[in-house]
């Protein structure tokens, strides 16, 4: 049975077959649910912690 995923950003599952993978050059994979995940934490690096719409919201 194949894992379900969870987005390294929000923190939402990923359904099978969705979703985008990112790579780092040193190894280090991040999955993502859409494009907006994606860009706040690549190219805008923003904590997800600090974001309203992440289930990781005031969490510490």
């Amino acid at each position: 049975m194949v894992k379900v995923k969870r987005c390294s950003f929000c923190g939402y599952d990923i359904p099978i077959g969705k979703g985008h993978m990112y790579i780092k050059k040193d190894g280090t994979i991040y999955n993502f649910c859409t494009h907006k995940c994606r860009t706040a934490l690549i190219v805008q690096k923003r904590n997800p912690r600090k974001v309203r719409w992440t289930t990781l919201y005031g969490k510490e």
